[in-house]
Parts: structure tokens; C-alpha cells; sequence
């Protein structure tokens, strides 16, 4: 099971994805704590979503735990789930209104980090973590894609 979970190839590049998608949540989710009126409970509350108070910390906490373990590369795939689900909901909840209230092309612009976000999450569950990353160490005796 952990064989299968930390397999990844020898991509050295992969790096480049994982830091940007891992420094981002990362950082997300550490300013959802220091700014929550605005960035966490607050923000939560004005979109609508219930608990806020919760829902804030919540998503804080996992946004720095899998940010952190994306950007050392260990349990990459694992860590990228939450990330996705994030996206998926940030995306439903911010954008829906603004695709109803201004337009496709100003949703695409107001969400273009949104999607590079989800899409970078997709791309480390299907390739793994890369060469310079604690899974590629885990998995040293096989299990290269």
C-alpha cells in the first residue's frame, strides 16, 4: 500500500509543480489563521457556506498540512486530494456568481488561479511526486511508474 502510494517517476521538473501548488496552499492556509475576517471564517460566512467558524480552520489546517507535505513530496498523491476538493468547492461557491452575473470571460479571469491550483492537485495524483522528493526516497526499491 505505501509502495503504491508514494509511486512516482523520475521526473525532475516535477518539482516546479509542487512548489508552486504546494507554496500556494501553504501560504492559503496559514493566512486563513491570521486574517480569518477576511480570508477564513469571514469569508466563509460571506459566500454562504454553514460554520463557518469551523469551516475556516478547517480548511486552514488541511491547506497547511497538505500544502507542507506537497512541497517535501511525501504522500504527494495522498496530500493532493484534499486540494482538489478545496478547488472543486471554491470554484462552485465563488465563481458560479460571477458566472451568472458577469459573464464566462470574467469568471475564466477571476478564476484562472483556481484552475491551475485544481489542475496542478490533478497532475501530482497522476504523476506523483518527481525525483527530489521524500516519496521517490520511500519508494527506492521499485515501484517507478
Amino acid at each position: 500500500m505505501l509502495q503504491k502510494l508514494t509511486q512516482t517517476d523520475n521526473s525532475k521538473t516535477t518539482i516546479l509543480l509542487r512548489l508552486m501548488v504546494g507554496a500556494v496552499f501553504f501560504s492559503e492556509g496559514i493566512q486563513k489563521f491570521l486574517f480569518p475576517d477576511i480570508l477564513g471564517a469571514g469569508r466563509f460566512a460571506k459566500i454562504g457556506l454553514p460554520s463557518p467558524e469551523f469551516l475556516g480552520s478547517f480548511v486552514g489546517f488541511f491547506e497547511i498540512l497538505c500544502g507542507a507535505l506537497i512541497l517535501i513530496g511525501l504522500f504527494t498523491r495522498l496530500a493532493s486530494f484534499p486540494i482538489i476538493i478545496i478547488m472543486l468547492v471554491a470554484i462552485a461557491t465563488t465563481k458560479a456568481e460571477v458566472l451568472k452575473n458577469d459573464g464566462f470571460w470574467e469568471m475564466l479571469h477571476g478564476s484562472r488561479t483556481d484552475w491551475a491550483m485544481l489542475l496542478g492537485g490533478i497532475f501530482l495524483v497522476i504523476e506523483g511526486a518527481g525525483k527530489w522528493s521524500f516519496d521517490k526516497k520511500l519508494n527506492k526499491n521499485g515501484g517507478e511508474k
